[in-house]
């Protein structure tokens, strides 16, 4: 045991873990190296030319711009207003009864997990009923008319074979209702 513990020992050690040799490196670059981080790669910052001034042209082929000034027509900030999407909302309904407002005997609240159906109302000025082309699918709803065009994605799926809509003309709008379809209701609604 006591040869472990000799300095000569120790000693041989520390020259066999060591990393670096006293006669090729000095202590001091060493430490000036350890300095070093990500903003030292590249060429030293007093050897980097200054850039020239440049032409216009040269600024318009390098600018990040995608368009230039004169490209875009006078009023485009208005052109949004001419979209043939429709306004539309949509609005998730359950059936709730007297024991679960009044009593709260099921396990029902006021999220959308607990909805069972809903109802997307689709305002459409100027249509007639005929003009109407729906599509629904599990995730997708598609309504076209001669003037406007709605392609929504629906927030949870539907059974998209059961559901009814109905044009009211008076005030221009349909009403689509939809029933959700929640594989797992039966266990967590039960």
């Amino acid at each position: 045991m006591e040869g472990l513990s000799s300095m000569q020992t120790l000693e041989a050690l520390s020259s066999l873990l060591s990393t670096r040799d006293d006669d090729e490196e000095d202590p001091k670059i060493v430490q000036a190296s350890a300095k070093l981080g990500p903003g030292n790669i590249g060429p030293p910052a007093s050897s980097v030319k200054p850039i020239k001034e440049a032409s216009s042209t040269y600024d318009k082929q390098n600018s990040k711009a995608i368009w230039d000034e004169d490209e875009v027509p006078e009023g485009a900030q208005f052109d949004d207003l001419t979209d043939p999407r429709p306004e539309y909302e949509i609005i998730l309904k359950q059936s709730v009864g007297t024991e679960d407002l009044f009593l709260g005997m099921s396990r029902k609240d006021p999220s959308s997990m607990c909805c069972e159906g809903m109802l997307v109302r689709v305002k459409l000025p100027g249509t007639k009923a005929s003009e109407v082309v729906l599509d629904v699918k599990e995730t997708f709803l598609d309504l076209r008319t001669p003037t406007l065009k709605l392609g929504l994605h629906l927030p949870h799926p539907v059974h998209h074979q059961e559901g009814k809509a109905l044009f009211i003309t008076e005030r221009e709008e349909l009403e689509i209702t939809l029933l959700l379809n929640r594989p797992m209701d039966c266990i967590n609604l039960a």
